[in-house]
């Protein structure tokens, strides 16, 4: 078997993963829990993209950092090409209503590549540096790491004003209204739509443990590739 072929479930596995995050990214969740209205704060791809650090970790755990790090750069170039190309593909086959301009595309494709990049190297980094401790400690502490930073990085870029030299602005980001849509605080849009999408990443961060758990078990002798 050759090195690329045993590498190729986790390669394939973190490209599914992007692309579904980037098609489910496109439509917000319905529902209401009180008076908060789950789409003006989440969108189903909050449910998938955290799996990105399970497929890191794994690889990390199986095959060491040098090859988790390969995997990243696949995920990263995977995020950046269905960044800029999902959006149109959706909308010409009616699948969303609105069109996002070609400068808006690659301003998000820059925040998505940007925030997925530097998140997983720094997942890959802290998990090989904890990966002798508790079996839970590296993969957890990696993904929360890797979540918060990955949060901060792409709504930043992506929707704050202080990046408008990387394309224009989302007009409708900007606006103030009530923090997550409830609390007597103003704040701007896209801080709101930050939180919600990190606290769904922190809780499929410790459900993630489970799988992580089930699939490491089946290699007590890690084939490390540094």
């Amino acid at each position: 078997m050759t090195s690329f072929s045993r590498y190729l479930p986790f390669v394939a596995a973190m490209a599914l993963v992007v692309v579904a995050s980037n098609i489910l990214v496109q439509f917000p969740m319905q529902g209401q829990v009180g008076g908060l209205s789950l789409a003006d704060i989440l969108t189903w791809g909050a449910f998938t993209y955290p799996f990105s650090f399970l497929v890191t970790d794994l690889a990390n755990r199986r095959y060491g950092p040098t090859v988790a790090r390969r995997i990243v750069f696949i995920g990263f170039m995977t995020a950046v090409i269905c960044s800029i190309l999902v959006p149109p593909f959706l909308f010409r086959h009616g699948l969303i209503e609105f069109e996002t301009a070609a400068d808006r595309l690659v301003r998000i494709a820059a925040a998505s590549g940007a925030a997925f990049l530097c998140a997983q190297l720094l997942d890959v980094t802290v998990f090989n540096r904890l990966r002798r401790q508790s079996w839970w400690r590296a993969p957890i502490v990696g993904t929360l790491v890797g979540s918060v930073f990955d949060t901060v990085v792409f709504f930043s870029v992506a929707f704050s004003a202080a990046f408008a030299f990387a394309g224009p602005n989302d007009s409708f980001a900007l606006e103030t209204a009530p923090l997550v849509g409830v609390l007597p605080v103003e704040t701007m849009r896209w801080v709101s739509w930050a939180l919600g999408d990190l606290s769904v990443k922190l809780i499929i961060a410790v459900v993630a443990l489970i799988p992580y758990r089930l699939l490491a078990a089946r290699w007590s002798q890690p084939a490390v590739a540094v």
